[in-house]
């Protein structure tokens, strides 16, 4: 079933803690990428503008869980939240359970804001931990988890919140409600074809979602470095490129269930290669099927190019997790260019496009198409998992629509 939103809860006069992933890159005080923020904006808006009182909590990078640490201090973000509404963001405290903070939380008036101090500056927040949880939990008269990018974590203030707070209303935001419609309930029953491309670095991280997808999909197309894994198991020569070697045999098993369920695998037929992992150095070559030795892939080459846009074009559904190459880099972004725009296109010709998180996501925004795809989700790990079939229990201790 799908879960209650808080658009369907009454939140006038009450106190909302709402779970939100403001875990956005700062540097020196400047946030680089706001767009977690702005994500989070239509659910916060909806509190606030009917008289709600916005209790926001958060993690942002990897604190050591030891007390405050000025580096992943909430209080950048306190203030873009605040331009962003155009209205304060109170930060009351280095703490995010203090009296400090729960005295702020408390003097609430309706329509206002509260961002509390990072969570994870509290060991018990990665510990799942259940005193610490209820200390959280004492802060919101209902509870809103509208942060997917930890949706697949057991933290504290994932799971351990909404379970103190039984009894009160547990609900999604519309972030986390729009990930999950996309990624679980989007890929039930997909429009055909059904294409998906998976790249990154690892197959590892990948062969999970391989597995679950495959029998629903038409086609496969697999770059990036996971795809030197594939081509070695094909008995291809892959040069110095990346390969999982554990993994060999486990490829070659997926190319033949591939094959089997009558899923069209394209792997890259010619390579953008270097004889060194880096952006300005090494000689760089356009290879067919075999790498050369001492050279190493690092971009799909235009043949790969071609095939990949043209299936992507005629599709209907397209997945997309993991970039084709190493995109930040000039020689090697214009396979991962490529696969954007064709998707693209596909999307403004009516297919449904889901761009997974992390990488993928700012690649596409780095070519400025973010906002020609259908969805681009906000975890890397979390809409990964979710593409695998996992389930979330910080999802499934919500309560029902």
């Amino acid at each position: 079933m799908a879960k209650k939103s808080v658009g369907a809860v009454e939140v006038a006069g009450k106190r909302v803690l709402v779970r939100v992933d403001f875990n956005v890159p700062i540097d020196g005080g400047v946030i680089g990428d706001d767009r977690r923020i702005r994500e989070a904006l239509p659910t916060i808006k909806s509190i606030i503008d009917r008289g709600g009182r916005a209790v926001l909590i958060s993690h942002l990078g990897r604190p050591e869980g030891k007390g405050y640490e000025e580096a992943f201090s909430l209080r950048p973000v306190a203030a873009r939240l605040g331009e962003m509404l155009g209205r304060p963001v109170a930060f009351p405290s280095k703490d995010c359970t203090d009296e400090d903070s729960l005295n702020a939380v408390n003097s609430m008036k309706d329509g206002e804001v509260v961002l509390l101090e990072n969570l994870r500056f509290h060991k018990g927040e990665k510990d799942g931990d259940a005193a610490f949880a209820g200390r959280l939990a004492l802060l919101g008269d209902v509870y809103v988890n509208d942060a997917f990018g930890t949706c697949h974590r057991a933290d504290a203030s994932m799971v351990a919140v909404p379970r103190a707070m039984q009894g009160k209303p547990r609900v999604v935001g519309f972030l986390v409600e729009k990930e999950i419609r996309f990624l679980r309930e989007a890929l039930r029953a997909p429009a055909k074809p059904f294409v998906v491309v998976l790249g990154g670095a690892k197959v590892s991280d990948k062969i999970g979602a391989v597995g679950h997808l495959l029998p629903k999909c038409d086609a496969l197309l697999i770059g990036g470095a996971m795809a030197y894994t594939f081509l070695r198991a094909l008995g291809r020569q892959v040069g110095e490129s990346r390969v999982e070697e554990k993994l060999v045999a486990e490829a070659k098993r997926m190319i033949e269930e591939a094959a089997r369920l009558k899923c069209d695998l394209h792997l890259p037929e010619d390579h953008i290669c270097s004889t060194q992992f880096a952006e300005t150095s090494g000689q760089v070559e356009v290879q067919r099927e075999h790498i050369k030795p001492g050279f190493m892939g690092l971009d799909i080459g235009p043949s790969t190019q071609a095939t990949f846009a043209r299936v992507l074009r005629g599709s209907k559904t397209i997945v997309w997790n993991g970039p084709m190459g190493v995109f930040e880099w000039m020689p090697f972004r214009v396979g991962t260019q490529q696969v954007a725009r064709a998707i693209a296109d596909a999307t403004t010709a009516g297919a449904t496009s889901i761009v997974g998180g992390g990488d993928t996501a700012a690649a596409v925004e780095r070519f400025k198409l973010a906002d020609k795809m259908s969805h681009v989700s906000t975890g890397g790990g979390a809409s990964l998992e979710m593409l695998e079939g996992k389930r979330f229990e910080s999802v499934d201790l919500l309560d029902e629509a």
